[in-house]
């Protein structure tokens, strides 16, 4: 893997990445003029949707990769119909140390990761060798810039998607130190409503990452996510919300926050899923990533595929049961064309690739060559 460059540099720490990014065929994107990608395109006009918006293929990038509007145009002109813009925040938050990202090895011929396994208790192999199909610790932090910062980026991003092309805002809450949860919710309602302010079209809520302490998830509260969506929704409006979700094991859980949620008509849609929590260590057993609280990282790439893939029916299955409309956003694995066509097969009506397609700049173009 020497001889190929992801456009999000894991050499670099986040705030190079953030400053000089993106590298490789994404950096040689922009360098092309400032039209679209022309294979994004058809004569015929967009084919399908994304939360009421046309989209000429409905895949993209989740949250996670594309650090700014630099990253998401050049995500739009190599034919990524939707790019996720990096959760951002209500205040500048601080990303964890270097190294984030380090190459992950399951046990498993297939390279796979069973939730619940206790393998992601005892330790998974994690180094520098990066080979495909990719696996990768994503072990950020959420960082964010500042709204000053941000919003006027997130609006260039925006304006940047060409025909049956979308910009997907992510946010989330911040819980900070004697943060009440009045204050917490109303702080998802605020960060709502910055997004707002950049002329998005739909966004996406991520409560999906340990954004309730180490290694606690807001996803696994519905009840709350239940809340919070309807204060966020009333900032909103009609704009339509997607709320990320990561593996919940139950399907009582599940069809709770669903009930939760679409139920209560404040969610259009969810996104599933973001990563697998594991233990990672080096050859020797030892912690991979350094610094207190980083034992363990959310694992994403061809690892997840199977969990992902899970997610996605059993939501299909809960959306069939109840008769309730929303939208499922495929994500986890996606590394070639016969993925996305097996999450589109599970039931989800979009898909999108962070890992597969930071090692691949050209996933979109394949996946539009092979349909």
């Amino acid at each position: 893997m020497s001889d190929f460059e992801p456009f999000y540099d894991v050499s670099r720490s986040y705030e190079d990445n953030y400053e000089q990014g993106p590298f490789g065929a994404f950096a040689e994107a922009l360098k092309d003029g400032n039209g679209a990608d022309a294979a994004g395109t058809t004569s015929e006009g967009a084919s399908a949707s994304f939360l009421g918006q046309p989209v000429n293929l409905p895949f993209g990038i989740p949250a996670g990769p594309l650090l700014n509007s630099r990253f998401t145009t050049a995500a739009f002109r190599m034919g990524f119909d939707l790019a996720t813009y990096k959760t951002v925040r209500s205040r500048a938050w601080g990303c964890n140390p270097f190294p984030n990202v380090l190459a992950v090895h399951p046990k498993a011929a297939d390279g796979s990761l069973t939730p619940g396994s206790a393998e992601l208790d005892e330790g998974v192999l994690a180094d520098t060798n990066y080979e495909t199909p990719i696996s990768i610790s994503n072990s950020f932090g959420v960082p964010s810039q500042s709204p000053d910062a941000w919003q006027p980026d997130m609006r260039a991003a925006i304006e940047a998607a060409g025909p049956g092309q979308v910009l997907v805002p992510s946010f989330q809450g911040s819980r900070v130190e004697g943060m009440s949860e009045e204050e917490y919710i109303a702080d998802h309602a605020t960060t709502a409503r910055l997004v707002k302010e950049t002329g998005a079209k739909l966004m996406v809520m991520n409560t999906s990452c340990p954004n309730e302490g180490h290694n606690r998830l807001l996803c696994h509260n519905p009840l709350l996510v239940g809340r919070i969506t309807e204060a966020v929704k009333q900032e909103i409006g009609d704009i339509p919300l997607m709320v990320k979700l990561a593996y919940i094991p139950s399907d009582d859980v599940l069809e709770l926050m669903v009930r939760s949620t679409v139920g209560h008509g404040t969610v259009q849609g969810f996104s599933t899923i973001n990563t697998i929590s594991a233990k990672l260590v080096d050859a020797n057993g030892n912690q991979a990533l350094p610094g207190a609280g980083r034992d363990r990282s959310g694992v994403c790439g061809n690892a997840i595929r199977g969990a992902g893939l899970d997610m996605v029916a059993r939501l299909a299955a809960i959306r069939e049961k109840l008769g309730l409309d929303f939208a499922i956003n495929g994500v986890g694995g996606v590394v070639s064309p016969a993925d996305y066509q097996a999450y589109r097969d599970a039931g989800a009506d979009s898909v999108m690739s962070a890992t597969g397609a930071m090692w691949d700049a050209e996933l979109a173009h394949k996946i539009k060559a092979s349909r």
